[in-house]
């Protein structure tokens, strides 16, 4: 919109024809009427004169002008620091689009690559195996151990064959007890940890890859994050163009 216009359109919407107008503010109909066919440019002193006969203020009148016509009336300090401010409004809201929607790039890119690293959700699944419970006064290789140690009692003459038998089928059937856990750290090859009556040792058997649920949804949020990114800055890009059209 053109100065001609917007003043045409703010006299009308206070229902004033082009003689009252001219009376209120003090000038001349026929200069009233050249303004608003845009055939001559107000003076500085006329602008505000204009302003006070339509009781607004300046920011009010020239929001609606293009920046074609305010460029032609910069030699109006008021329309002058007019768009010096939307100037400067335009260049900071630009820069919060970009600064923002490039903090959205970073923090999206950041939690897909610590999704996909793991790195606050373990990726590897670990499983260990225990088997069966270690009684105080045992070492840690009873397992492993027990049928040989046995063995050795008999052929100390500590046992019989009989109780050798015995003692076997018994740590069989009541000491073994095979117990397997998958646990998303690893603490190393083989861990302790304290059970009723005793203890028992875990030793690590296998490890895979999984994708933990806490990756998954950080994974879809980075996307998102990521994705509005990218819209932050084609509205920018748009919302400048839009401006540059309306200049």
């Amino acid at each position: 919109m053109n100065f001609g216009e917007r003043l045409k359109q703010l006299r009308t919407a206070q229902g004033l024809t082009q003689p009252q107008f001219a009376q209120v503010a003090g000038i001349e109909q026929s200069y009233l009427s050249k303004l608003e066919n845009d055939k001559s440019v107000p003076s500085a002193d006329m602008f505000n004169t204009i302003l006070g006969g339509l009781g607004i203020d300046e920011a009010s009148f020239l929001a609606e002008l293009d920046r074609g016509a305010l460029a032609g009336l910069q030699h109006i300090p008021a329309v002058n620091r007019h768009t010096t401010q939307a100037d400067a409004a335009r260049a900071d809201q630009s820069k919060r689009w970009i600064y923002g929607s490039a903090l959205a790039l970073i923090v999206g890119f950041a939690m897909l690559l610590a999704a996909n690293d793991g790195i606050f959700f373990s990726n590897w699944l670990y499983t260990f195996k225990s088997p069966g419970v270690i009684l105080a006064d045992e070492a840690d290789n009873i397992f492993e151990n027990h049928n040989n140690i046995t063995a050795l009692r008999l052929g100390a003459g500590l046992i019989t064959v009989q109780q050798m038998s015995a003692e076997l089928a018994e740590f069989q059937l009541n000491r073994v007890r095979p117990l397997t856990l998958e646990r998303p750290t690893n603490p190393g090859p083989t861990y302790v940890e304290a059970v009723d009556g005793g203890r028992r040792q875990f030793v690590l058997e296998k490890t895979r890859h999984v994708q933990a649920p806490g990756n998954r949804v950080l994974q879809y949020l980075g996307a998102i994050v990521l994705a509005s990114g990218f819209v932050g800055l084609f509205i920018e890009w748009r919302l400048r163009r839009l401006a540059i059209k309306r200049g």
